[in-house]
């Protein structure tokens, strides 16, 4: 079991700036992926950006060239950077993990943190 804790969350105006933090109670080289989902309302999750083991990123288009994921090892973080923040960018803001375990494919969720851009 991989507990995820979010931080960071909140209201601001477009063209502003958040950073999201996440804090894992596993370590990274258990994970084989660590990143950001958002659900905005009426909309799917959407992956916004996410780690991969071995370092890769992958990053949604709609956010390329405004918002940037990182780790901290040394604090077991993920975050996620975001500038340039949009109307649309408002949703629940949520971290993943995922883990391969003996022989299975486990996926973990955070609470999620609401981010509103305001016009």
């Amino acid at each position: 079991q991989v507990q995820l804790v979010e931080s960071g969350g909140g209201l601001v105006q477009a063209g502003g700036s958040l950073r999201l933090s996440c804090a894992l109670s596993a370590s990274f080289h258990s994970l084989n992926a660590m990143g950001w989902y958002r659900q905005g309302p009426g909309k799917q999750r959407e992956l916004v950006a996410r780690i991969i083991s071995g370092g890769s990123t992958n990053i949604a288009d709609s956010v390329k060239g405004r918002f940037t994921i990182s780790r901290d090892n040394a604090k077991n973080t993920v975050n996620l950077q975001m500038n340039g923040l949009k109307p649309e960018d408002t949703a629940v803001y949520y971290c993943h993990a995922d883990q391969f375990y003996s022989g299975k494919y486990y996926s973990f969720w955070g609470q999620g943190t609401q981010v509103t851009v305001s016009s």
